[in-house]
């Protein structure tokens, strides 16, 4: 019997099996991203998320060389044909007298081993499944050496290198090998410092590279994404930490750790809006060239706009709809009182995984119910707090604040979605109600106009219940232009049901944040005098904003969109904008089963 402390369990090598049919090649640059982090390279790989960073700029800057073909790259068969024939005429004249040489011989030699310097090669193996786009390859004959171009300097550390970047160069060399060509080294480059680090393709570094690329199609096969790192160095620097929230995913899971900030880039671009009869949008260069009866008012340039939101006919060209589609920049598109009619974007999102979830959590009576009771908790909250924060005389009546906190203890008891939408009907009308005493209801000269008695709507027959039905319109665009950005289906709800055309999504994510933004906007709209008598026209019975009264209301709307708030659970701060997106990220983390619960935002 063999000695047990000897017997030693030996793995065995199985090759991969061919590609076929619609089986997706994996690039190199996912093998380095699952190295670096398993849950990065499943976003980007899995459910097609992806997110610029200065170190992403950056590296595309310094790959704007070598992404430009150049040279070529003979094919291995064709370089040991002429390897083969050259020693063939050597044996043949081994014994013949010394011929001087010619110049055609001295030719012959020449492109037996000829110089390769070819750059941006696109190679791909389906035995191995692998494909990768080669910076630069070098090399004499059938040995080469395949060159990575890396952003920043080079670490002093053992191998010279990180193990991603030392896999990533690997999977390379054995493509290469694949080829026909002899590659038993890599080069990587450091643009920063400006120099190069030899990689050996050791068995250890085979070894290695083979287990991640196995990981990776382990992970990816598997459907379920990998936890995210737990309060690492990487992270904070990662392009898709905002997508990722690690810090936010472990605190609900019971991190003693308190969120990293997110840091979000300078918010440069914003929404641009049309409102104006006969009113043409053209892509002219760099820009997009907005114009009145063919007479061009206004130029905005294309990185400086977030969505292009169009209210009444409005024009769009050609050449501008595919210049926006390409960039991803959503064109919404509303009745010129601002009904929301529909948007366009491109392709859409990739994450299928996502989408496939929430119609799962659709069909699931008990979830929406779940998630439904929660939204309007939320709602009912912030209502409460708007009411407290801005009563016009004096303190809110505490019996009003009492039986809106009541609403909430109600929500407890209820059994279904007909019985929360009784439930939320009650508080609305204990909440508008009250609403007159948040606003001044008379406007900068001192005549009585901003008189508010009830909720009323289509159409709305007084000015404060214009702007209110205005400033849902435009919150119901930005949830929905949102949501597409995240890879949720924004008309696809669980609290208000599907129907043709409504956004019921977008709908639902709203409800708490009726009273932040949409109902803040309006009081701040009447109590600073950002709009005026003058900005309303009334016709058959309704009433409406003028063009200039709705350009000076989208303005007090984005500017509250652009207020930063303190997030009462995370305890950074974060503008309005960039929490819309949080939350919808938050709940695709739900959806997928990272979250136990759907956190919702309510500020204290």
């Amino acid at each position: 019997m063999a000695n047990e402390e000897h017997a030693v369990q030996l793995d065995l090598e199985l090759p991969f099996p061919e590609m076929v049919r619609d089986v997706p090649l994996l690039p190199a640059r996912m093998i380095n991203e699952y190295a670096y982090c398993p849950r990065l390279a499943y976003l980007e790989w899995v459910q097609g998320e992806w997110e610029d960073s200065s170190d992403t700029v950056e590296g595309r800057h310094v790959h704007r060389r070598v992404d430009k073909p150049g040279g070529k790259l003979p094919p291995a068969a064709a370089l040991a044909k002429k390897t083969k024939d050259a020693a063939n005429d050597a044996a043949q004249t081994a014994d013949e007298p010394k011929a001087r040489s010619t110049p055609k011989a001295a030719e012959d030699e020449g492109e037996v081993m000829e110089k390769i310097h070819a750059r941006s090669i696109t190679l791909s193996s389906n035995r191995l499944g692998l494909i990768a786009r080669l910076d630069l390859i070098e090399g004499e004959g059938l040995a080469v050496t395949p060159v990575d171009y890396k952003r920043g300097k080079r670490p002093h550390i053992e191998h010279g290198a990180y193990d991603p970047e030392r896999v990533q160069l690997c999977v390379q060399g054995m493509i290469l090998a694949e080829h026909g060509y002899r590659c038993e080294a890599g080069v990587l480059y450091f643009a920063g410092s400006r120099e190069r680090v030899l990689v050996e393709f050791t068995d250890d570094l085979r070894r290695l590279t083979k287990n991640t690329i196995d990981a990776l199609r382990f992970v990816a096969s598997g459907g379920t994404i990998p936890a995210p790192l737990e309060d690492s160095p990487k992270c904070p620097r990662c392009s898709l930490v905002g997508i990722c929230l690690p810090d936010e995913i472990g605190f609900f899971r019971g991190a003693d750790i308190a969120p990293r900030p997110l840091v979000v880039g300078l918010e440069s671009a914003m929404p641009v809006y049309v409102q104006a009869f006969h009113a043409k949008v053209a892509k002219a260069g760099e820009c997009l060239e907005i114009s009145i009866d063919d007479v061009k008012t206004q130029t905005v340039r294309l990185i400086d706009c977030s969505q292009l939101a169009l209210f009444g006919n409005i024009y769009v060209t050609t050449p501008a709809l595919n210049e926006l589609m390409t960039r991803g920049i959503p064109i919404t598109w509303h009745s010129h009182g601002g009904w929301f009619m529909g948007h366009t974007i491109g392709s859409g999102h990739k994450n299928v995984e996502l989408r496939r979830a929430q119609f799962r959590a659709a069909d699931d009576r008990g979830f929406c119910l779940r998630l439904a009771k929660g939204l309007i908790d939320a709602k009912i909250r912030n209502a409460r707090s708007l009411m407290r924060r801005n009563w016009k005389s004096g303190e809110a009546p505490a019996d009003l604040l009492e039986a809106m906190s009541g609403d909430t203890r109600r929500l407890t008891r209820v059994a279904d979605l007909e019985a929360l939408l009784g439930v939320e009907g009650s508080a609305a009308a204990r909440y508008f109600g009250n609403f007159s005493h948040l606003i001044n209801h008379t406007g900068p000269d001192g005549n009585f106009v901003f008189d508010f008695q009830t909720r009323n709507r289509r159409p709305p027959t007084d000015p404060v219940n214009a702007m209110l039905s205005y400033a849902y319109a435009l919150l119901v665009r930005v949830w929905l232009v949102t949501l597409s950005a995240v890879g949720l289906d924004p008309y696809l709800g669980f609290y208000h049901q599907p129907r043709y055309g409504r956004p019921a999504l977008a709908l639902d994510l709203m409800e708490p944040f009726r009273p932040l933004i949409a109902d803040s906007t309006v009081i701040q709209a009447i109590n600073n005098g950002e709009v005026r008598p003058t900005d309303f026209v009334q016709a058959a019975g309704s009433v409406n904003l003028t063009p200039d009264g709705r350009k000076r209301f989208i303005g007090t709307f984005e500017r509250r969109m652009s207020l930063e708030v303190t997030h009462p659970l995370f305890g950074y701060r974060v503008s309005y904008r960039r929490l819309l997106e949080l939350q919808a990220r938050l709940l695709a983390r739900h959806l997928l089963g990272e979250l136990p619960e759907y956190p919702n935002f309510t500020p204290r």
